[in-house]
Parts: structure tokens; sequence; C-alpha cells
């Protein structure tokens, strides 16, 4: 069982810089991937980023290539997203997922934070 806790969310403006963080629990974090995913209003939810278990390999939503990156310590047990350059369709809430391999289908992931309301401004 793995708890994650997802932090750093908040309301920023267009062009601004959020760093989110996501904190597990148990002894087992570093064997897994982890991965981002996003839900606007009325929308599914959507994978932005993924990097697997010892942070040597990554795969990004096309719309965020260049403008966000997925980071890990495993001695943390944490994961983070870099946002920089955001954007209005960047809103949304931001989930961190943990499974055992860099996926972009959400169905691959075991474990699930509870998210963190990211709102960008015009």
């Amino acid at each position: 069982q793995v708890r994650l806790v997802e932090s750093g969310g908040g309301l920023v403006q267009t062009g601004d810089s959020l760093r989110l963080s996501c904190t597990a629990s148990g002894r087992t974090f570093s064997r897994y991937a982890m991965g981002w995913f996003r839900q606007a209003p009325r929308k599914e939810r959507d994978f932005v980023a993924a990097i697997n278990w010892s942070g040597g390999s990554t795969d990004y939503l096309d719309s965020v290539k260049g403008r966000f990156t997925i980071s890990r310590d495993n001695a943390k047990n944490t994961v983070y997203l870099q946002m920089n350059s955001l954007k209005p369709e960047d809103t949304a809430v931001y989930y961190c997922a943990a499974g055992w391999y860099v996926s972009g289908n959400k169905g691959d992931y075991d474990y699930w934070g509870q998210g963190t309301q990211v709102t960008v401004s015009s």
C-alpha cells in the first residue's frame, strides 16, 4: 500500500511558475514509476508527465514539453513537477500516481493522491 499526498498548488498568473510535490508513505517508493495527471472541470483526467523508478526515463504530454519537468528524490520519497511558463489552459486539479512502469494511461497506475488545485489567471 502506498499513500500519496500532493502539495504546492495555488493561484498564479500567466507566465508564473509552480512546483508541485507528491510525498509517498512506505518504504517501497523507489520501486514505483510515478506519474502526474490533471483534470479540468468537466473533462477527463489526462496524463501530464511520468518518471521511472530511477529517474532515468521520463515522458511528457506534448503541450507541456519544455515547460514542465518531472523529477524525483527517492531518499525523500518525493516526486516533483516543476511547472514554468504557466498558461490558463494548465488550470486543473493535479494528481500524482504510482505504478510499475512509465505510462500515459491512467489505468496503469495503482495508487493516487487526493489532488492539488492549480489555477492560472490570464
